[in-house]
């Protein structure tokens, strides 16, 4: 295994990256996601971009950056933050020469001393086996495999009141109108698509600020790359074609994501993110996709769906005497999870 290091993600190679991120199984570890975000979010800050070769093809790519040089460096994975997944861009680590690419590329960081905060890995990879990083928290993100071909299989395998929901709320809704959806397909019309979907958003959120709004100029750059690509799956709920409820998602490598939500306050007491979210699931399912992934965060809504919950973790991988003691306090001084952050985060 041969292993380098760069400074700039500029340097990998777009055709071995983009294969590289089809392996990782998630839209977070694409090209289009990171550079974007880099735009953005990167400050010119250094980064610390690795690449595992086998052979002379690309095994794994290892995306970090120094995040905090003060003192002992801080590494993060390039795109926390928007990013619901991060971690080695590669096959899933139970493949053998992908768990050698990431063990021996983690282990090549040019660094005399740092802390890596290695956030939001997949909690189904030994990461920590592979790299010797300490575990500090996890966070739910729950995913519902298919294993039924047709819809009226998966509610049947389903709960009694589960399967009754489905079917009765949108007859309920469509009291209130004509009940349609809409999902974003029009390049001429995206631009007002994303606009109705930051209005529901806000809408829901009683005009408050969320990580979301914070971000949209972000999401915004990201959607029209998606949707050239074919991996946007923007879907509106609309009663007499007035948008009431909308649903940001992304299908790539096999499998959809809803990523962010949003609805009209006028209907509170209408179920309108959940008969969105199953028809959603509902089409992936028609269109042969065999995993819906609810991502990072547990809620009640998401529990029904899905099939099961791998999770995601958060490790420290501490390089030299002050970088261990560091984390240690750190994770000692507050005992529990938020507070790992929120001293990371405030270093």
């Amino acid at each position: 295994m041969e292993v380098s290091y760069s400074c700039s993600l500029d340097g990998v190679g777009r055709s071995d990256w983009q294969r590289l991120a089809e392996r990782a199984g998630h839209v977070f570890a694409t090209p289009e996601w990171l550079l974007t975000w880099w735009r953005h979010y990167g400050r010119g800050r250094p980064q610390l971009i690795g690449v595992a070769r086998a052979g002379g093809e690309p095994a794994a790519i290892v995306p970090l950056y120094e995040w905090w040089r003060r003192g002992i460096p801080v590494l993060r994975f390039i795109g926390h933050g928007p990013s619901d997944q991060l971690g080695p861009i590669c096959a899933p680590l139970s493949d053998p020469r992908a768990a050698a690419a990431v063990g021996e590329t983690i282990g090549a960081v040019p660094l005399p001393r740092f802390v890596l905060l290695a956030e939001h890995v997949a909690g189904n990879q030994p990461f920590a086996e592979l790299t010797g990083a300490r575990y500090l928290y996890r966070e739910a993100s729950p995913v519902l495999s298919f294993e039924r071909d047709s819809w009226e299989e998966f509610l049947r395998a389903r709960g009694r009141n589960f399967r009754q929901q489905v079917r009765r709320f949108p007859r309920k809704l469509a009291e209130h109108g004509t009940l349609t959806y809409r999902l974003a397909s029009d390049p001429e019309r995206l631009g007002q698509d994303l606009d109705t979907l930051f209005r529901l958003h806000r809408q829901r959120w009683g005009n408050g600020t969320t990580p979301f709004l914070l971000a949209a100029s972000f999401h915004r750059e990201f959607a029209v790359q998606a949707f050239q690509r074919g991996w946007l799956r923007l879907w509106f709920l609309e009663l007499d074609g007035r948008p009431v409820a909308a649903l940001l998602g992304f299908r790539f490598a096999g499998a959809e994501s809803a990523y962010q939500a949003g609805r009209d306050p006028a209907l509170r007491r209408q179920p309108l993110g959940f008969v969105l979210l199953a028809h959603a699931v509902r089409q992936a399912l028609a269109d042969g996709v065999r995993e819906y992934r609810l991502l990072r965060g547990g809620a009640t809504y998401k529990e029904r769906f899905a099939t099961s919950d791998p999770g995601l973790t958060t490790y420290g991988l501490p390089r030299g005497a002050s970088a261990q003691f560091l984390l240690a306090g750190a994770t000692a001084a507050r005992g529990h999870s938020l507070g790992v952050r929120r001293i990371l985060d405030r270093l």
